[in-house]
């Protein structure tokens, strides 16, 4: 089974609003972009799920031939407080309180990110740059724009011209669907908004006050750069003026990305992504998650359980597979109820890629083949890359797999001779079934301790069980549960499992 026999990848261009075949600009290479942290905090679950999607996009290409170049950034300057164009630069707001250097902050939040990300087995991109580490570049592509007449200096900021750009034919607004009468009207009056020539223009270099810690000489004075030009700049710098592929959240969509499109035109007279990929929000039992309204989780009060709206620990291998559940443009919804149906979800199927790494194919001529179970068995791995290519629908990727554990555990207990599915269709069962678990959607086992522990403990149960000293079975059955772990004392073999 060759992956040429399945339907082509599709993806949902938010550009267009419709899925389109992935057609790459120079197959077999693949550039993605997706926009990191702002690096003031520790990282939340909304931005694990952007991640992880994303996390999951790069394992798929990957494994369907593409040589992926993964671009993610680290925003370490001039993403202000409130998203728009006043204000202090959040990383320099936490510095001040803490009486801190900003790059300490800066420190302290990506050690946390890449940890979190590490936990939640999120694979590092191929380039993680920071803004700081490009405003060269940044200082570049501004004057640039000015000369070509799409960017003016006002009291040493520097602004992108809107209304000269849609006289040049462009559509500032395309992405996100809004109307330019509609914004005008939205638009509040703030402190710095009579430096523009028009409200919606937006800043691609700040004039730094006195005060402002993070501020860096330019042709234009002491500033800063504006956060949407940042990603700009490193985005074609590693992937060039027009790439594949641009990732986010949906919160990003607008200004960030509309702004994004707008400069890189401006900069290249063409556009620079082709497709526009944003992963949706989540939910906490109906509403959004918000700090405000303290139904907000960091993934350390998801694993300690010390959460308010939580009434347990769950780990980070149920709360990822929770997360692909869901289609990526779906909202999910955090509940205590969903958590733990994942969590036995995915312990069920990890006790499927444990056991399968244990069985050998056993041959018996006299059997005759089931075509039911041969048949079933390939159709679910079809399905399987026919959800995937299906805009990375990971919710019917996850049903073939359990389709699939039907079959895994019908052979190890027995009901299913390995014959009855030939030697060819245990191997895809076997090798298809890791593959997915493990390295498209990136799930391992979480052992609570030893396999070395845990199989010394096992035989020890064995013995005292031959022996009938029931109370030190009971004993080891009590330490197994402890781990979150059951003894399976089955008729023909006596083995252990994750507690589902």
């Amino acid at each position: 089974m060759s992956l040429q026999e399945f339907e082509p990848l599709v993806l949902f261009n938010t550009l267009t609003r419709k899925k389109e075949p992935f057609v790459p600009y120079n197959p077999p290479y693949v550039g993605m972009y997706v926009c990191g942290p702002t690096v003031y905090s520790n990282v939340h679950l909304g931005n694990v799920r952007t991640f992880l999607n994303f996390d999951i996009l790069f394992r798929y290409l990957t494994h369907i031939g593409y040589k992926v170049r993964y671009v993610r950034n680290i925003t370490d300057v001039g993403h202000l407080v409130g998203d728009g164009d006043e204000g202090e630069d959040k990383i320099g707001r936490i510095a001040k309180l803490e009486k801190l250097e900003p790059m300490e902050i800066v420190q302290r939040y990506t050690n946390d990110f890449h940890e979190v990300m590490a936990t939640f087995n999120i694979l590092p991109p191929s380039i993680e740059p920071t803004a700081t580490g490009h405003l060269i570049e940044q200082i570049e592509a501004v004057q640039k724009l000015i000369d070509k007449g799409l960017a003016y200096e006002s009291n040493g900021s520097v602004y992108f011209d809107i209304a000269r750009y849609n006289e040049f034919g462009n559509n500032y607004g395309k992405l996100s669907g809004r109307v330019l009468d509609e914004l005008r009207v939205e638009t509040r009056e703030l402190e710095g908004q009579d430096e523009k020539r028009n409200p919606l223009d937006f800043a691609l270099w700040k004039k730094a006050a006195p005060e402002h810690i993070m501020q860096w000489n330019s042709p234009w004075g002491m500033g800063f750069p504006g956060w949407h030009l940042e990603c700009t700049c490193m985005s074609s710098k590693y992937l060039g003026t027009s790439f594949d592929i641009h990732g986010g959240g949906m919160d990003l969509k607008f200004p960030h990305h509309e702004c994004e499109i707008a400069q890189g035109t401006a900069l290249n007279g063409k556009e620079p992504v082709r497709y526009w990929m944003h992963s949706n929000m989540l939910t906490v039992n109906g509403q959004k998650m918000s700090k405000s309204l303290n139904n907000s989780f960091l993934p350390k009060e998801l694993f300690t359980g010390n959460h308010p709206l939580l009434e347990q620990a769950f780990s980070p291998m149920t709360v990822r597979f929770f997360m692909l559940q869901s289609h990526y443009r779906s909202t999910l919804d955090f509940s205590n109820e969903a958590l733990r149906a994942a969590q036995k979800g995915y312990r069920k199927l990890a006790n499927g890629a444990r056991i399968i790494k244990t069985m050998e194919y056993e041959s018996q001529p006299e059997s005759e083949i089931n075509e039911k179970a041969k048949n079933d068995i390939e159709q679910s791995i079809r399905r399987f890359y026919d959800a995937m290519n299906d805009d990375i629908n990971t919710a019917v990727a996850i049903a073939q797999l359990f389709n699939l554990l039907k079959y895994i555990n019908m052979l190890y207990t027995g009901q299913l001779k390995y014959a009855a599915i030939g030697e060819d269709t245990f191997k895809q069962l076997e090798t298809k079934f890791l593959y997915f678990f493990h390295d498209i959607l990136g799930l391992i086992e979480e052992k609570p301790t030893g396999e070395s522990i845990i199989n010394g403990m096992l035989n020890l149960y064995k013995e005292y069980k031959a022996e009938k000293q029931y109370d030190k079975v009971d004993e080891i059955r009590t330490y197994f549960k402890n781990q979150g772990l059951v003894i399976r004392d089955m008729k023909h073999r006596i083995d252990w499992a994750y507690d589902e």
